[in-house]
């Protein structure tokens, strides 16, 4: 059984939590556990926003579904209350890779449907009195070189190809008149890619205003409560009783959905069908209204460039720069630890990067520190499935795109438990069956070298202003 973790300014869980305790909002107290054997119509394993999406549309459909939610520690605890905070029409699997696999019109579908969850999580948090500082301000993409702006320029060219998502491509002129950014030692950003299809908002808000409207709505959450096995309509948990004695129960269900994400790695039944990958983030000290003025970035934007180490940044509702990349490596087993929610390289490199993007942030403090495990599937493309002869829903595998992604999973799997036929139910990654991962130590040495090969190529890059061989040759492993 695992207890509730203790979060403190010193070791946050992450600086969006951190800020709830702060300011009161949320003391981030768990919920009762489940401590006794129980009968539910649903039954969703997973407090985040996988799982309180599902729940959300589920009940909106039809209120006399009696649904519970079991979660291992806290609402929102993994990556849905630890990420950038960009809502936006990401997909992991891209356009012309749709394309390739399914078609045209069901690659235009996706991307319709991606912009479209934007709008939908807008509407949600509005109509439902979530407060999570959404401000839809659009990203902005950086091209620092010239193999980044021959990137920038091919993204903005395909989604004129498919009509659906409006880029727009600036010039290296344009990005001067409206950002700081310089580059130190490499000179000014040759241009930019806007695309209006972001929002940025304080995730931990998010998760945990979802999880108050769903209790609204009739939910049952359970919170402490770990999810040790599942099988056809029943699930095996363990919590612990009012009197200090561990429960081992069970719960029968109609339908179970499985809203695991990364952290899922660590269940018998889940194992190498996901590989979780840490991601990890900092947070400067509220900014002057002077420099935000001199950075550019204005509220609402979200921000990054096209390096292949991936980077993500925001502008906070409190005037910080949330700031995040990966970079950390995978961990043998699939482990996941609360130790590795931190890595001193990592947050040197993000602060490195930080200040080559923006250099007028060189004095600004990091206040916070903090990671977390995304989940990535064998052929990093996401999914959302139901088996109608087991009763068992699942979805996951976003690759860091998971926070307006999740929207979308939550009402594609009511619509698929409740046998609705749909738009949503005909999208190409409704039951997508991805291979699982290889195992140790293949799995190990692949990840890891995946890992180097992606800063391997940004330097190549940099040095021979070409683009890299090493991306191109990993492409088709991504997704692209």
């Amino acid at each position: 059984m695992v207890a509730a973790l203790r979060l403190d300014a010193a070791q946050p869980l992450s600086f969006w939590f951190d800020a709830l305790l702060e300011s009161g909002a949320d003391d981030l107290r768990p919920r009762p556990a489940l401590a006794r054997n129980a009968r539910f119509d649903v039954c969703i394993v997973g407090g985040g926003l996988t799982g309180l999406w599902t729940a959300y549309y589920l009940a909106k459909a039809d209120p006399s579904l009696n649904i519970a939610v079991l979660e291992k520690h806290f609402a929102g605890f993994g990556a849905s209350g630890r990420n950038g905070g960009w809502c936006s029409a990401l997909f992991p699997s891209s356009a012309a890779s749709l394309e390739r696999t399914h078609g045209r019109d069901a690659a235009i579908a996706m991307r319709k449907a991606m912009i479209d969850t934007v709008d939908e999580v807008s509407r949600v948090t509005n109509d439902e009195g979530i407060d999570c500082d959404f401000v839809r301000g659009g990203t902005v993409t950086f091209a620092r070189n010239e193999p980044q702006f021959a990137a920038a320029s091919a993204d903005v060219a395909e989604a004129a190809e498919f009509g659906v998502d409006e880029l727009e491509l600036w010039g290296g002129e344009e990005v001067a008149g409206r950002f700081g950014v310089t580059g130190v030692g490499s000179g000014p950003a040759l241009g930019a890619v806007f695309d209006p299809a972001c929002a940025r908002l304080q995730p931990a808000k998010l998760v945990r205003g979802l999880a108050d409207v769903v209790e609204g709505l009739g939910v049952h959450i359970f919170e402490n409560t770990e999810v040790t096995n599942w099988f056809a309509r029943r699930v095996r948990f363990r919590s612990q009783g009012p009197d200090g004695d561990v429960i081992d129960g069970a719960v029968s269900a109609t339908h179970i959905v499985i809203a695991v994400e990364g952290y899922g790695a660590s269940l018998p039944r889940v194992g190498r069908h996901i590989l979780p990958l840490y991601s990890l983030m900092i947070a400067t000290e509220p900014l002057s209204d002077e420099l935000w003025r001199e950075i550019g970035i204005e509220h609402g934007q979200t921000f990054g460039d096209y390096r292949h180490l991936i980077v993500y940044g925001q502008r906070t509702a409190d005037n910080r720069i949330a700031f995040g990349g990966r970079g950390a490596r995978y961990h043998w087993g699939s482990a996941i630890r609360p130790e590795y929610d931190r890595d001193p390289r990592v947050f040197s490199h993000l602060r490195k990067a930080l200040v080559d993007l923006f250099p007028a942030v060189a004095d600004a403090a990091i206040t916070h520190r903090w990671g977390g495990a995304l989940g990535v599937n064998r052929d990093w493309r996401a999914t959302a499935s139901f088996n109608p002869k087991t009763g068992v829903a699942l979805a996951g595998g976003y690759v860091g795109d998971g926070l307006s992604t999740t929207n979308l999973a939550g009402r594609t799997l009511s619509a698929l438990i409740r046998d609705e036929h749909s738009p949503l139910t005909e999208l190409p990654w409704v039951n997508h069956r991805s291979p699982q991962w290889e195992p140790e130590p293949l799995r190990f040495v692949g990840a890891n070298l995946g890992l180097l090969a992606t800063g391997l190529a940004d330097s190549e890059e940099r040095l021979t202003k070409r683009p890299s061989v090493a991306a191109k040759l990993m492409g088709p492993l991504l997704g692209h």
